[in-house]
């Protein structure tokens, strides 16, 4: 097992990477905290794991409020006693839209989900990592935040912030044995797709994305939660400020 006895709160786990996530660091022997607005996907989730022996908490929070998310880590510490692994992953995604047609409601809502949340985050868990010895802090960004595409401006500047983010706390965070690292997944076959793409849509804009990987196919959780168990492990001890872009060669 990679993450024994490990503590691990995942946020956005009720469906999608998160939930990948989730199932694969308690097959590693992780402790999880599952943590979610959807309470029925973070129980389902919970459940999952259950079924493979693994152990797991759901915690509902909305992570764009700093009450909902200092609750989440003090649920964790008072439920196994400690948090060695905190994966900021919930992210909302954007329909193309051309900047002119982007209003301030939609900024905003973007901005809060994708990167206020990981602020938080790392403000409230940095106190419990700090006062234990260390800990490892693993944020999802994309690699739309290394190359844009048109269309997804605020999409793109959110996940931009989060890389730069994440290398100035690994700076800050490194006398305290803190890694933070974060990954940026190529588009991931989940319903993030048909959360932000018409129905009648999606398969063009699949096949428009597919050409643009060299790989030639795009991703799925699995592929995210591999990346994301290798940035939590002791196999990346002296891994941090990393973006790993996870995205069969898009940027190249």
């Amino acid at each position: 097992m990679r993450l024994p006895n490990r503590v691990a709160l995942i946020t956005g786990a009720a469906s999608g990477i998160g939930r990948a996530s989730a199932i694969l660091f308690a097959k590693e022997g992780a402790k999880v905290v599952v943590a979610d607005i959807d309470e029925t996907g973070g129980r389902q989730t919970v459940d999952l794991i259950a079924r493979e022996g693994g152990s797991a908490v759901f915690v509902k929070a909305d992570v764009t409020k700093a009450g909902d998310v200092e609750r989440m880590i003090k649920a964790s510490v008072d439920q196994f006693g400690k948090l060695d692994i905190l994966f900021n992953n919930a992210g909302v995604g954007t329909a193309f839209t051309p900047l002119e047609q982007v209003d301030e409601a939609l900024w905003d809502r973007v901005m809060a989900i994708n990167v206020k949340s990981i602020f938080l985050g790392c403000k409230y868990a940095a106190p419990v990592m700090k006062a234990q010895g260390g800990g490892v802090i693993i944020n999802t960004a994309s690699i739309s935040g290394v190359r844009p595409r048109p269309g997804l401006t605020v999409y793109a500047a959110s996940k931009g912030a989060v890389i730069v983010f994440t290398k100035a706390i690994a700076i800050e965070f490194a006398p305290y044995k803190i890694r933070v690292n974060c990954i940026n997944p190529v588009v991931t076959d989940t319903a993030f797709i048909t959360k932000t793409i018409e129905a009648s849509q999606i398969d063009a804009a699949k096949k428009g994305m597919l050409s643009t990987i060299p790989l030639g196919r795009l991703g799925e959780p699995e592929d995210m939660a591999f990346a994301a168990l290798y940035l939590a492990s002791d196999e990346a001890g002296l891994v941090t400020g990393v973006s790993l872009d996870v995205d069969g060669g898009r940027a190249i």
